[in-house]
């Protein structure tokens, strides 16, 4: 078959490589000047591996989707953990039992971590509306408490919406973590490639069966050329916003370098009450990169403006899900175009649940 990729993201990658080496002639085009869409590195003048939309770190428990992407990378295993600064301190996030001692006086976080321990053991995740469900004063306290510092403000800054306003879900789900354990992520995989993520994906990319063609920008007329298309692309474009545009929210990265050997304390340091940007990201951290000097980025949100900015998130609400659901009816009218990725799902996927997409659907023609 001849087959269409548009965007040269990790899952359109994944799907082309797989594609490619079933036999299958493969292009795979790309409205920026390089591959790897969100997930493009490069190493400036001092070494460090710059991530230039925002820290990516890969981290999942699928066997199947490490070990397709191990094939073109080495890894270092490098295990994320995230700060938040709350009251003055610096503490880790998720909210855990290192994070109650170091915020409560004494006796309270004594009394807390033994009614969290009492209630639900060790070493699980709680969401802060199960804490609110107990009954009990002291985690009803608890559950406000992080709700307030670590949720509501975080959430005005990077959705531009009230939490109420928000899918309840998302609030639901902030967790307590009644553990020790200060990463970010519990799963079995975690790492950066030690080449970079751009030379990753560029050795995905690198089969005599791919074409990859940048700085173009799909057109209908394209699809003629084809038996199948794979279309990464915002679904809502696709269909020339015939529905009304789909709502995301954007991105300002500063990127400022220190001539210093580092800048803060912790790879990523979120700020949810404090300031404009939401958190920086400082990059020689996940290579343990000797270098005198550092780089970091403020990561600001906001409102996405088509033709202005980048699509990061898709904003989770019933009413924009509805809107999403009537682009895929649509769809479903296309046999020749299959939708995939973030923007073509309208779904916020990591980047293992990317390439698990990718994998699923390269098996399905």
């Amino acid at each position: 078959m001849k087959i269409l990729v548009v965007g040269c993201g990790i899952s359109g990658t994944t799907l082309a490589r797989v594609a490619a080496e079933r036999g299958h002639t493969v292009t795979v085009i790309d409205r920026k000047d390089h591959v790897a869409g969100n997930c493009f590195d490069y190493f400036d003048e001092n070494g460090i591996d710059v991530h230039q939309y925002g820290t990516h770190i890969f981290h999942t428990d699928e066997k199947a989707a490490w070990d397709f992407v191990s094939r073109f990378t080495q890894w270092y295993p490098y295990q994320h953990e995230v700060l938040a600064l709350i009251d003055g301190q610096y503490v880790p996030i998720p909210f855990n039992l290192n994070s109650i001692q170091a915020l409560f006086p004494s006796t309270i976080a004594t009394r807390l971590e033994e009614k969290l321990l009492s209630h639900f053991g060790f070493n699980v995740k709680v969401p802060i509306l199960q804490l609110r469900q107990t009954g009990d004063g002291d985690l009803q306290f608890l559950a406000d408490y992080i709700y307030e510092k670590v949720f509501l403000h975080y959430t005005l800054k990077q959705w531009g919406m009230k939490p109420e306003d928000l899918d309840p879900a998302v609030t639901g789900r902030v967790p307590v973590y009644i553990s020790r354990d200060n990463r970010y992520f519990q799963n079995r995989y975690q790492g950066i490639p030690l080449a970079g993520y751009t030379a990753m994906i560029e050795k995905m990319l690198d089969h005599e069966a791919i074409t990859v063609k940048l700085n173009t920008p799909y057109e209908h007329s394209m699809k003629t050329d084809f038996d199948q298309v794979f279309y990464s692309g915002p679904i809502d474009e696709y269909f020339d916003y015939c529905e009304g545009e789909l709502p995301y929210r954007s991105l300002r990265f500063e990127f400022l370098t220190f001539d210093r050997p580092y800048f803060q304390r912790n790879s990523v340091i979120n700020y949810p009450c404090n300031y404009d940007f939401t958190r920086i990201g400082e990059y020689k951290y996940f290579l343990d990169t000797p270098a005198e000097k550092t780089v970091v980025s403020y990561e600001y949100p906001q409102a996405f403006v088509n033709g202005e900015n980048e699509r990061y998130y898709p904003v989770p609400s019933t009413a924009n899900q509805a809107l999403y659901a009537r682009y895929c009816e649509m769809a479903e009218r296309d046999d020749k175009v299959v939708f995939m990725g973030r923007l073509g799902d309208y779904c916020y996927y990591d980047m293992d649940k990317a390439v698990k997409r990718g994998l699923y659907l390269a098996n399905t023609f």
